[in-house]
């Protein structure tokens, strides 16, 4: 065998980390990073968050898996802490966002089924949207990249224009179930759906019957602001998937529902082994015990503040670099004027890693727990990898 036994499917940037402390990683050669990808929004409370160390241990100590043919009393808890903390009724636990999306899939087509409309099984989607790798939701997303090669599209996935409401009211048919949409989206480009469009959404379903989704998978668990995004619009889903940064790191899904909304999903319809697991449940608990504290979100929000209007004032002094400042909360973009993949290497250079998105745009996801004073050492090396650029570009024009 010659070369790596993993499968090829990552382009993996040339940096193995050894550990990581709050905001920051350090590679195995002892170099440390600014970690403003957060494992793509994942590591909401930093690396190595004390509470979650200290609940993670503890839970080794005692018991990792049981499966779901008995009681998981941390489950019970985090799932009675969600839905006392949001629209939902019930919770499914999974491992994953994708899985968490394919839950509530099949809960808006059950329900339909329930009520003696199984033809009703189509959902209708938005172009940029990015809802998993597994075969549905590719098909959801809809984006040919994911889609080449995997044969037939799964069948039920209508998909229309970012932002387009019209467009939606025209693709509702007898066989729609549901409306699925991020109400920012990440992978997409950080594209926040109106709130305005939101409500519109809202009110279409009422209006014909069907469910409301909303993928919190990327924007959820305080990224925004908020507990979860859509309450700035002020408008409730009946489905909802979150996962990310519920785990910490640690893989943990979650499907949100309303009674009526679940009403299809009783016993043996659909199931998990590893998912809501005691360790997963461990650790979810702990991310709500921090999260959920007086004046954590309101200081994400103060926090937000001061990164965005920082970078505001870079994208001023460097408009050949970046051209505009998206998103909301700590879940922002950098609209890139220069290729994104030029401007993620200054970054990296400068020792500061961030995610890159369509619409060429470069996302910032640091830890909810980020410092006001690492939130100014991230601007001086987004500053500093900005001008590099900036300065190449000027030379390459002069030639």
């Amino acid at each position: 065998m010659s070369g790596s036994a993993l499968f090829e499917t990552f382009t993996r940037a040339p940096l193995a980390f050894d550990h990581g402390e709050g905001t920051w990683l350090v590679t195995d050669k002892g170099e440390r990073y600014l970690d403003f990808g957060g494992g793509v929004a994942v590591n909401s409370l930093g690396h190595g968050h004390p509470h979650l160390v200290s609940a993670l241990t503890e839970q080794a100590a005692k018991l990792w898996h049981v499966s779901n043919l008995y009681e998981i009393p941390g489950q019970s808890r985090l799932g009675e802490r969600l839905a006392d903390a949001t629209f939902a009724d019930k919770v499914f636990f999974t491992n994953s966002g994708a899985e968490a999306l394919e839950c509530a899939i099949k809960t808006a087509r059950r329900y339909h089924f329930v009520k003696r409309h199984p033809e009703r099984f189509r959902t209708i989607t938005f172009e940029g949207a990015f809802h998993g790798r597994t075969l549905a939701t590719i098909a959801a997303g809809g984006q040919y990249k994911y889609l080449e090669g995997f044969g037939p599209k799964v069948e039920g996935f209508d998909q229309v224009g970012f932002d387009d409401i019209d467009a939606v009211e025209k693709a509702i048919t007898s066989e729609t179930a549901a409306i699925l949409i991020e109400p920012v989206q990440g992978e997409g480009g950080i594209r926040p759906v109106p709130t305005q469009s939101l409500k519109r959404l809202r009110q279409l379903c009422e209006q014909h019957d069907l469910l409301l989704i909303f993928d919190e998978v990327q924007c959820g668990i305080g990224r925004t602001g908020k507990l979860f995004a859509h309450e700035w619009a002020g408008v409730t889903p009946d489905i909802m998937a979150v996962a990310k940064g519920i785990g910490g790191g640690f893989p943990v899904g979650a499907c949100l529902a309303t009674d009526e909304a679940a009403v299809g999903m009783t016993a043996g319809v659909h199931g998990t082994t590893f998912g809501g697991n005691p360790l997963a449940m461990a650790v979810g608990n702990a991310v709500l015990d921090v999260v959920l504290e007086d004046g954590f979100l309101e200081d994400v929000q103060r926090k937000a503040l001061l990164l965005k209007q920082g970078l505001a004032g870079v994208a001023d002094e460097f408009p050949d670099v970046i051209e505009d400042i998206r998103g909301s909360g700590l879940m922002l973009g950098l609209k890139c004027a220069a290729p994104n993949t030029k401007v993620n290497m200054a970054l990296r250079d400068q020792h500061l890693l961030a995610v890159p998105a369509g619409d060429n745009v470069l996302r910032l996801l640091p830890p909810l727990t980020v410092t006001d004073a690492e939130i100014h050492e991230a601007l001086n090396r987004i500053r500093a990898g900005a001008r590099g650029l900036s300065d190449a570009i000027t030379a390459a024009a002069a030639k």
